[in-house]
């Protein structure tokens, strides 16, 4: 039985119907949808259609993928320390984990957007990271939280497994806080500098200030991406 919610699209709005075929894409999901709205709207990027994009959905999405992988690393490693688990945690939430999973899925192919196509590889990657949160999202509410975790479950396998060692496994905003504690220094703080471009593809210009050393600026397609790359330019610079 499908579980209704109000992200659910009105019966009478159908801007979505021009999308192909979803009988392929179900079979990779792993769930038959009982409302295939739900699957259609998390296929539809806000460029497309502004009432009725997916950006609800990924907001649910993005905190159900959250819970799912939070306590899939409790059970798994009942040994290790908060902070531990939270340096796997981002390693399997963030957006370029969404965006393999969706390279995987093939979900590139059945996005529905405003143009002939992604404008860069980056806003590609930003826009299939949402789409897969969004999925999730739906998955959730047409199969409940049962459907939803065994999608993570498999596409996720591989990253829970091995989401790599050491610095590698830890983002640049993670790797930068700790030098900073590891000195005796306040938190790095971030602040936007600049934002450019259109809604459906931005691009941020982030700045990275640590106490008693030179701000950073680095640029994304979203103000998280941005961030991570002041990190990495800070670090470098620091570093070399």
């Amino acid at each position: 039985m499908a579980f209704r919610h109000p992200l659910h699209a009105p019966a009478d709005a159908d801007p979505l119907s021009a999308l192909r075929d979803l009988g392929p894409l179900e079979d990779k999901l792993g769930h038959r949808f009982s409302d295939r709205e739900l699957l259609k709207r998390a296929l539809t990027h806000a460029s497309a259609t502004a009432t009725l994009s997916n950006e609800r959905l990924e907001f649910l999405g993005d905190r159900v993928l959250g819970l799912i992988v939070a306590e899939t690393l409790h059970a798994r490693h009942v040994s290790e320390s908060e902070g531990a688990l939270t340096v796997r945690f981002h390693a399997l939430v963030r957006a370029e984990a969404c965006a393999r999973v969706a390279e995987a899925l093939g979900l590139p192919d059945y996005i529905k957007l405003a143009g002939t196509g992604f404008d860069s590889a980056r806003a590609k990657a930003a826009i299939l990271s949402d789409v897969c949160e969004a999925v999730i999202a739906a998955l959730y509410l047409d199969g409940g939280m049962a459907a939803a975790r065994a999608f993570v479950m498999r596409y996720w396998a591989q990253m829970f497994e091995d989401p790599g060692q050491g610095a590698e496994m830890r983002d640049a905003k993670t790797r930068l806080q700790e030098w900073a504690q590891g000195r005796g220094l306040p938190t790095p703080a971030y602040r936007e500098m600049e934002r450019t471009g259109p809604a459906h593809a931005p691009h941020f210009v982030m700045e990275v200030m640590v106490e008693g050393e030179k701000p950073q600026s680095g640029q994304g397609g979203s103000k998280r991406e941005a961030e991570q790359d002041a990190a990495r330019k800070f670090l470098a610079r620091v570093m070399a």
